[in-house]
């Protein structure tokens, strides 16, 4: 397969501290045995400092998290909640959500942190496939008991479980072990070059969902073995976005695109001090170059930098660092120092193959699926579906294999939004592809073919509501065509998707 990865010399991160393990997996040497390590650690030095501040909301210092999170974890053993049962957590970002999940990792249960913008249907799904034991959730009280002895999980004990969802539309839980989230925590680290300097006086302000591992796994953990601030956002606002970043002292974002783009535009912008951020990272979607220069001058003090990753790599894989951040403003950067990248099945003209991605931080496979595991894990390397180029070591996504709509950073998977609309009486044929939008990147757009005898306008209608009971907000169609004859395929039955793309005659419908 010819890897390309951080051992070929190209790689401008520190990879000093490396060894090779089983199956060439290059891994951190002297990581902490497990997350709850890190917490108790930084609890122990560090517990007068402020560990979590929510925006509108309450605050933590380290010891305080400390302290009720293993009342928390206390309460979920008093309900009933054993090693390796599985707690899911359905809050929005929070001092709560904090405490639920440090409380399930401290009562040694498996965190499965959940989309708060479910559809009934989708968060059942979940629940039942991962068999949860307990689910916090919102307008009920954290579980509270008297604390008990904490567990010290291995480093291959599975931690937690992130749904994503795949080309069958069916939602997928990656075990993410403790030695993964380890290992994201150092690569972020090293990567962004961020101070280990217990006096740095790191802050994030996190804007995305901590039930995404980039919230999660790259702001949220590193803040916390840096013994740093998190300051959460419940919900994105670009006002109360730019007004944090001096009245909190921010030094780290990362962000979407789309958040940057809304942030940019505000009137406030200019009357705001951002001189203390030093460090902007992006990734999730597509950035245009242009927005890059904008970021490098209204953020003058900050390194830039792309991030790429999935679940299934406990969020980072590569990343582009500030030198390279407009010249290569097209890649996702270089492998972190301990992942290899490789690509399958590469064309020979164009070098465009399905990116392959092996280490430590890569998951264990999808829980209770074996059959997607196989198809997925091979030999080692994690086949992502992502189609991609490598040059002098440099990652670009060139295409999406799984017909995936980038919403704004928000993964929509084409099949289950199909399968969603497939099921209205009156639709025939159904095709989701992603709309160009210059704020959102893309939004999901709906070709519809309907039965005979089926009145076009009201059909457009119709599914906006049927989508509505059936789908989260942001997964719902927000354009629709409807056609009067059948969807384009290929030899082989497949729908051409790039046909449907190019065309004009979208209909905007409500949601």
């Amino acid at each position: 397969m010819g890897t390309h990865s951080a051992a070929t010399g190209t790689s401008p991160f520190d990879t000093s501290g490396i060894e090779v393990g089983a199956g060439g997996i290059r891994r951190y040497v002297n990581l902490p045995q497990n997350v709850v390590r890190v917490l108790a650690e930084q609890a122990q030095r560090h517990g007068d400092r402020t560990a979590i501040v929510e925006l509108g909301g309450g605050r933590l210092t380290y010891a305080q998290l400390w302290e009720r999170a293993r009342r928390v974890a206390g309460g979920l053993r008093d309900a009933g909640v054993t090693a390796g049962d599985r707690v899911a957590v359905q809050l929005p970002n929070g001092v709560d959500w904090v405490l639920a999940f440090w409380g399930a990792q401290l009562a040694g249960a498996v965190v499965v942190p959940m989309n708060t913008r479910l559809a009934p249907a989708e968060a059942g799904f979940i629940l039942a496939d991962c068999g949860a034991a307990h689910v916090v959730r919102p307008g009920e009280p954290l579980p509270d008991g008297e604390p008990g002895e904490v567990p010290d999980p291995q480093h291959t004990d599975v931690a937690a479980l992130f749904y994503t969802s795949g080309t069958t539309g069916r939602p997928k839980g990656a075990m993410t072990t403790h030695e993964n989230f380890l290992s994201n925590i150092e690569s972020v680290i090293r990567c962004r070059e961020l101070s280990r300097d217990p006096d740095a006086a790191h802050a994030t302000l996190i804007s995305v969902p901590l039930f995404h591992v980039t919230g999660c796994n790259s702001q949220f953990l590193t803040q916390i073995a840096l013994g740093g601030v998190s300051v959460l956002m419940p919900r994105f606002d670009a006002t109360s976005f730019l007004a944090a970043i001096p009245e909190h002292g921010i030094t780290l974002i990362t962000s979407v695109p789309t958040i940057y783009e809304l942030v940019l535009r505000h009137p406030d912008l200019g009357a705001t001090d951002l001189s203390t951020v030093r460090t902007l990272s992006y990734g999730g979607a597509p950035i245009a170059p242009e927005l890059v220069h904008r970021l490098r001058t209204a953020f003058p003090n900050a390194r830039l930098g792309n991030g790429f990753g999935l679940s299934e790599t406990s969020a980072l894989a590569t990343f582009l660092p500030h030198e390279y951040a407009e010249t290569h403003a097209d890649a996702v950067g270089f492998p972190t120092p301990v992942d290899d990248v490789d690509l399958h099945g590469s064309d020979p003209v164009t070098g465009v193959g399905e990116l392959l991605v092996r280490g430590p931080n890569v998951v264990t496979g999808y829980w209770g699926d074996p059959a997607r595991t196989a198809e997925t894990f091979q030999d080692g390397w994690l086949h992502t579906g992502d189609l991609a180029t490598i040059t002098d070591g440099i990652v670009r996504i060139v295409d999406r294999a799984k017909d995936m709509v980038n919403r704004g950073g928000e993964n929509v998977y084409s099949v289950e939004v199909e399968n969603a609309l497939a099921e209205h009486p009156d639709v025939l044929e159904v095709a989701v592809v992603g709309v160009p939008d210059p704020v959102m990147g893309e939004k999901v757009g709906a070709v519809v073919l309907p039965k005979p005898g089926t009145d076009a306008g009201r059909l457009v209608a119709d599914l906006s509501a049927f989508a509505r009971e059936r789908l989260a907000d942001f997964k719902r169609p927000q354009f629709v065509r409807v056609i009067d004859g059948p969807l384009p395929r290929n030899a082989g039955g497949k729908v051409l998707k790039s046909a449907l793309r190019d065309v004009d005659g979208w209909v905007a419908v409500p949601r």
